[in-house]
């Protein structure tokens, strides 16, 4: 993994507040090369170890709802680019045209099985298919949909100098998002105002303090969190 010339970035994250970042990151070539080596050989060997999970969740799908197996959406990674998440899916087909793009506590679009691969995260493992492609990484910002990339701040836009994450400690500590926006009249202007900004603080932050030991702390707090316990 490595990071482009300050030149060749999007124009639009050419600014003296995503330049802060970008000196860190410049910082820790080293740390860079570790942190894309880790997710090489971590995402193959977890894509063949967990073959037969990938198999009894994908029966599990078909028999519980109707419609595909995968569920893919657009969303924005490092500098800007677009491309397709892999998930399995969750929610009934087309629940992506019969509501919000964010989803709230007791959502109904949500299905029996989907709330259970949600719950441990099991809907995200196909992502170690975006890892392997480098469209993501293990620890990163969490990928948004491209309307809510357009309302990033220019401090913001700093944290697309790295591919979106699986997993990061904002992702840990907003764990409750979907409850919260239950009982708002309109979640997505919620989730614009007052939860990506605040998602955002700890996606800086972790920039700043960039490096694979924080990634392994991360993950092994994600994996804490997935299975009940207090962190």
């Amino acid at each position: 993994m490595q990071l482009r010339e300050w030149e060749d970035l999007p124009v639009e994250m050419r600014t003296e507040k995503v330049r802060r970042y970008y000196r860190i990151l410049k910082r820790k070539r080293g740390s860079l090369i570790y942190k894309r080596t880790f997710d090489i050989v971590a995402s193959s060997a977890m894509a063949i170890l967990l073959l037969p999970v990938f198999a009894v969740i994908s029966v599990l799908i078909v028999l519980d709802s109707a419609g595909g197996v995968f569920y893919r959406q657009v969303r924005v990674t490092q500098y800007g680019k677009r491309f397709r998440i892999v998930k399995f899916r969750t929610m009934t087909a087309g629940a992506d045209r019969a509501g919000p793009q964010v989803t709230v506590g007791h959502d109904r679009r949500v299905t029996r099985v989907g709330g259970f691969l949600r719950r441990y995260r099991l809907d995200e493992l196909p992502q170690l298919f975006n890892i392997l492609t480098g469209d993501m990484t293990f620890v990163g910002t969490r990928p948004e949909v491209p309307k809510y990339v357009e309302k990033y701040t220019e401090e913001m836009r700093a944290t697309l100098l790295l591919p979106a994450g699986v997993t990061s400690r904002a992702s840990i500590y907003y764990k409750d998002e979907a409850d919260l926006l239950e009982e708002c009249e309109d979640p997505e202007r919620v989730y614009v105002e007052r939860i990506l900004p605040g998602k955002m603080k700890y996606n800086l932050e972790s920039l700043r303090r960039f490096g694979l030991m924080e990634d392994l702390k991360v993950m092994a707090l994600t994996v804490r969190e997935v299975f009940g316990k207090e962190g």
